[in-house]
């Protein structure tokens, strides 16, 4: 059954994440070969100390789930099988020839013990060798565990700062937004004054005029201060607020000036 480590939360950045593991591996005496990398799975070879396994790399949602199986070694068939075979059976019958030769025991029954003795052995050796097995697969499976984790708690952490400078850039546009719609609300209310006056004063003009006072400059500026009006509204629509401010200042300026040349 394969050890399987899922590393959370950095499905995202899997490429990465398998590379850094990689590294992280052979820096703790890890053998790869036959790598096999695709976008969002990947296998490997790897050896560790007299252990040797597969390795398999696969986005699983948010997270990354890397899958570990372990080869059995060479040294439990040697042990469990060959070693205990042949040491089992020969010194079964080698160790019945004497009962042959005194006619104590038939060739029958000396071969029976032999291979009562070799798959006794043989279970014997064979379970000596399966628990080293297990013992060294545990070991690395360990070694995969902190690497991965190493990895996981890299990764996280860079997330973490790449997440806090999403926020820290939202909340800064968040402010400038504000800052701008408080702008804009500001010059809006300006203008939109600037204009009552032009009127007004536009309107004064017309009751001057009956009265048989000359007008004439003073009706130039308010007509230029209307259209100085209309120009930072246009500007201000599409969120020119440099020229807004410009042309709403320079509007206030005609409808003083026109007041001005009235009095004089």
């Amino acid at each position: 059954m394969p050890f399987v480590y899922y590393a959370q939360g950095v499905g995202a950045l899997y490429d990465e994440f398998v590379e850094r593991l990689m590294s992280q591996l052979a820096l703790r005496g890890t053998e790869i070969t036959h790598e096999e990398l695709q976008e969002g799975r990947g296998r490997m070879d790897v050896k560790h100390t007299d252990e040797e396994g597969s390795l398999e790399f696969a986005v699983s949602g948010r997270d990354v789930k890397a899958s570990y199986q372990v080869k059995r070694y060479r040294c439990e068939i040697e042990r469990g099988a060959i070693g205990a075979i042949a040491g089992g059976a020969i010194g079964s019958v080698l160790g019945s020839l004497g009962g042959i030769l005194k006619k104590e025991q038939s060739i029958g029954d000396a071969l029976g013990g032999a291979v009562g003795g070799a798959v006794a052995g043989g279970a014997w050796q064979g379970y000596q060798g399966w628990d080293e097995s297990k013992q060294e697969r545990t070991r690395f499976a360990e070694v995969l565990a902190d690497a991965a984790k190493t990895v996981e708690d890299e990764l996280q952490y860079i997330q973490q700062g790449q997440d806090s400078a999403k926020e820290t850039l939202k909340e800064r546009s968040r402010v400038k937004r504000e800052e701008d719609e408080s702008k804009i609300a500001d010059l809006r209310n300006e203008l939109e004054d600037v204009y009552g006056d032009a009127l007004a004063f536009g309107e004064e003009l017309e009751m001057l005029a009956d009265e048989g006072k000359k007008i004439g400059k003073a009706k130039a500026r308010v007509d230029r201060a209307l259209k100085l009006y209309e120009e930072a509204d246009a500007a201000l629509e599409v969120g020119d607020l440099v020229q807004t401010k410009a042309k709403t200042k320079a509007a206030r300026q005609m409808v003083d000036s026109a007041r001005n040349s009235v009095e004089e």
